[in-house]
């Protein structure tokens, strides 16, 4: 009898799973079908789903109007670029947060936090007039600077969580045989916690790559990553949803295919030291 409720219960929550997990994914589903759609079939009442004639012109109209490559190579430049930074940020604070914690730790910490409450169209006139007067805009090392100051309290948080699982009893045993602190972090820290720390990589990685509100503002041409590529699709003579969701899926596609291989990786980190 228990087996029975047992296994129902799994069932259920199997369904519920599946239920939003397409839900969630049901978006993606419809902007790649409608990349393969004509522009009539793509704003027909009632909407055509499946039955429709498949076509690969939208992607060839994307390439031959803008250098999709040349967005991409932006984007993993500002992606991995603010996320390095990041890090060289990230782990000492966090070290210091977990193993040296002051009467005031928490309270930066929430004061850290508190920062990513704030609307960024409340600091975007400041922000380009210190861009426009450093001659910053349109420009990677001004992006990745922003990038790195809004994905730096996520990164310090995350890696605090996972320091803090870590006995201090291991450090304080290399420090006794003479470690450096550049020697107990590089060595003895990053190693033990190398789930925690690709997660919150690979989580920099998404959040970078998905910023559109500072790339959109701060960018034009020169250092505009995929985001100005898909927004370059709207124009004031309306919105051509086809070739929009072709380029779309082009942005898209390399962070999906990113994270798809690295799910495991991901969700390891994510519950890095939940269960002792």
């Amino acid at each position: 009898m228990a087996r029975a409720v047992s296994t129902r219960r799994k069932l259920i929550f199997t369904v519920i799973a599946w239920f939003f997990g397409l839900l969630i994914f049901f978006p993606v589903l419809w902007t790649v079908l409608t990349s393969f759609k004509s522009e009539l079939d793509a704003i027909a009442i009632p909407p055509k789903y499946l039955f429709f004639e498949w076509t690969t012109q939208n992607y060839t109209d994307v390439f031959e109007r803008s250098n999709y490559f040349r967005f991409m190579m932006n984007s993993v430049y500002l992606s991995l670029g603010s996320t390095a930074v990041c890090l060289l940020f990230a782990i000492p604070a966090a070290w210091a947060m977990a193993f040296s914690p002051g009467k005031r730790t928490k309270d930066i910490l929430l004061w850290m936090l508190s920062t990513k409450m704030l609307p960024a169209v409340g600091v975007l006139v400041p922000i380009y007039l210190l861009f426009r007067d450093f001659n910053l805009l349109d420009t990677r090392t001004g992006l990745i600077g922003v990038l790195f100051l809004i994905n730096l309290p996520i990164m310090v948080w995350m890696l605090y969580t996972y320091f803090r699982e870590i006995p201090g009893e291991i450090l304080e045993a290399a420090r006794m045989d003479g470690a450096s602190l550049r020697y107990e972090i590089t060595h003895v820290l990053a190693p033990m916690a190398v789930p925690g720390i690709a997660s919150t990589v690979l989580l920099s990685v998404i959040l970078a790559w998905n910023e559109a509100f500072w790339t959109l503002n701060l960018t034009t041409t020169n250092a505009a990553p995929l985001s100005a590529f898909i927004a370059s699709f709207s124009s004031p003579q309306g919105n051509f949803y086809a070739k929009l969701s072709a380029a779309s899926t082009l942005a898209i596609a390399p962070i999906l295919i990113i994270g798809w291989f690295s799910q495991r990786q991901l969700v390891r980190g994510l519950t890095f030291g939940a269960v002792k």
